[in-house]
């Protein structure tokens, strides 16, 4: 309780005068039909007002209300009289209550100063709640704009926010914005534009093959997009096609500049892409994306320098038949052990994806395509091995339906940068691509395998329908970055309830949890649950013991320790071990005279 002072502010201050009683009262409501009576109730117990009626913002607690008199009170017309109401009210509250001015709807507002607490303020508000000429008394509640851009076209973008099967991505921007992380587009490179300059950072051009690349050379660091297209009997097609600017369409729906004034948003625009180029003419070649996929996470590539933009997002709108290569996989490992999650689109055969590589990779996450309403779009790949759905859209009845993002005019080579409405699970993977950036920068100790988890653990069921399956629903922003949002763990969580007795100062004995289907390695954050029955704990000795058979010392025998029972989470960094396998519990007691049980663990990851 803070130290009152006497109006007016600025006087000597004096101490609060009394407790307060509760009063068994709801806060009034303008319109209500009869006026609550104050309840005597024991000393120095507080009123049951509800925090809405107490805090200005959630947590933080109100420092003006809004008091609204019924009609004919005196205080309802009367500035002096409402001040003296005010002043009456909090000498029995024991804090100083000011009149500050009258609304335009002939409402009160009172000051109460700073530093008071929620109940403080619940004292006050208590003791208008209790007068029968009060009508209503609510805080002055603070206030801010919302995470709404600017962007010009941003009112285009469905597959942001609206209703039915928008991402709900907005919400998640009150609590993260991508920054601080960077996500490899590993595509087509970068054409430039003004609306994804400023947050494009180095990358790197991978195609060795100059008839791919048309960019007159192999390898090296400008990832410049030059233009894809190709000529009537090329790439094995009948008739030409223009440059896609793929690359940079995908690029502006992770990270657009967003509340520029102009354009679109982007899922994640406060994080940077880096454009890392593998498909050109006719595609790309395996052995250019393994090494990308490599580069991009901060692996090492012979001939090609060290990346100083190393990505915590790989975006794999890219694909082709037949099995996920043994070299792809095994460059796709190193990415995720490196802590790089790599999100890659189902395909857009309208197939099973598991006959479509990259999706029918191991540690990937998997994205197919939804339409405005919902429902798998009709091109989208399925399946059991789709993790996620993401809103891919759909041209075919109007552009309004397909995903707009940034692009470029030129048919053949850059011109004038524009924006377009494009659709296919390209168009989906990257945003999910930029809400494990969001996630990443909400909580930058997630793994790869814990951003997976969360993302589907917190997906919602698809408005429409998805026949062949699309994976935990489609994708939630705002509920899934709320979940990474100050380090809760977000993983699996796996259990042993098997009790075991621990022999009085005999043999250590062992409770084993086997974790299959994880990817890469356990977190550095390992949480280890431990409920151990026990007379004297301090007899005893746990450790963790890893699949490998690495031992993580959890509790050491103490002779100072006599208290009962060993109920704890212990963190464990445990990231140099692979995640599956079958992890141990091992418990000794090291001491006559008490006896004990393991009566279960947990591990979450």
């Amino acid at each position: 309780m803070r130290t009152s002072s006497s109006s007016p502010r600025g006087s000597s201050p004096r101490r609060k005068l009394i407790s307060v009683a509760a009063l068994s009262v709801a806060l009034l409501t303008a319109g209500s039909a009869q006026a609550a009576v104050a309840q005597d109730a024991p000393s120095g117990t507080r009123a049951a007002v509800p925090a809405a009626g107490t805090e200005a913002a959630p947590g933080t607690p109100a420092e003006r209300l809004i008091v609204g008199y019924r009609s004919g009170a005196a205080e309802a017309g009367s500035d002096k009289a409402a001040a003296a109401d005010a002043a009456a009210k909090g000498e029995k509250a024991g804090e100083d209550v000011d009149f500050q001015r009258r609304l335009g709807t002939g409402a009160a507002l009172v000051d109460l100063g700073e530093r008071l607490t929620e109940a403080d303020v619940a004292d006050v508000v208590a003791q208008y709640s209790a007068d029968p000429q009060v009508a209503y008394v609510v805080p002055d509640r603070l206030n801010k704009p919302l995470a709404t851009p600017n962007d010009t076209e941003y009112g285009k973008q469905w597959d942001l926010f609206e209703t039915t099967a928008g991402m709900r991505v907005p919400g998640a921007w009150d609590l993260a914005t991508g920054s601080g992380v960077t996500v490899a587009v590993i595509d087509t490179g970068y054409v430039t534009h003004s609306d994804l300059a400023a947050n494009i950072v180095g990358g790197y051009d991978f195609i060795s093959d100059t008839a791919v690349s048309v960019d007159g050379n192999g390898r090296d660091s400008d990832p410049a997009d030059p233009g894809d297209w190709y000529a009537a009997g090329e790439c094995g097609q009948a008739t030409g096609g223009n440059s896609s600017w793929h690359g940079t369409h995908v690029a502006g729906t992770i990270a657009a500049a967003t509340n520029n004034g102009k354009g679109v948003a982007g899922v994640a625009y406060g994080a940077k892409i880096s454009p890392v180029r593998v498909l050109g003419k006719c595609g790309g070649y395996d052995s250019d994306i393994i090494d990308a996929i490599t580069w991009a996470s901060g692996g090492t590539v012979s001939g090609v320098p060290a990346n100083a933009n190393v990505a915590k997002v790989i975006n794999m709108s890219l694909g082709g038949g037949g099995a996920c290569s043994t070299a792809t996989q095994s460059a796709i490992n190193g990415a995720v052990n490196r802590g790089t999650t790599v999100v890659v689109a189902a395909g857009n055969e309208n197939r099973n994806a598991a006959n479509s590589s990259p999706a029918n990779c191991g540690n990937v996450i998997t994205v197919a395509a939804t339409n405005r309403s919902g429902s798998r779009a009709y091109y989208s790949n399925y399946g059991t091995i789709v993790d996620i759905a993401a809103p891919g859209g759909e041209t075919r009845t109007t552009t309004a339906n397909g995903i707009l993002s940034t692009l470029n005019s030129g048919a053949r080579t850059p011109s004038a940068e524009s924006y377009a409405s494009y659709q296919g699970t390209s168009m989906a993977t990257p945003h999910i691509a930029g809400l494990a950036a969001l996630m990443k920068s909400a909580n930058s100790t997630l793994t790869p395998a814990q951003i997976e988890s969360a993302i589907k653990s917190n997906a919602r069921p698809l408005p429409g329908t998805c026949s062949g399956g699309c994976g935990a629903g489609l994708a939630d922003a705002a509920k899934a970055v709320q979940a990474v949002k100050g380090g809760t763990p977000t993983g699996s969580t796996y259990t042993s309830t098997t009790a075991v007795s621990v022999p009085d100062n005999g043999s250590a004995v062992e409770s084993p949890i086997t974790v299959s289907g994880r990817s890469g390695n356990a977190p550095s954050a390992l949480q280890v649950g431990v409920d151990i029955t026990h007379t004297y704990r301090g007899d005893l000795v746990v450790d963790l013991v890893a699949p490998d058979g690495s031992v993580y010392r959890l509790k050491s025998a103490s002779s100072s320790d006599s208290a009962d029972d060993v109920k704890a989470t212990y963190t464990v960094n445990a990231s140099a071990e692979t995640a599956n396998g079958t992890w141990k519990l091992r418990v000794q007691d090291t001491a006559s005279q008490d006896t004990g049980r393991l009566n279960g663990w947990q591990l979450t990851f």
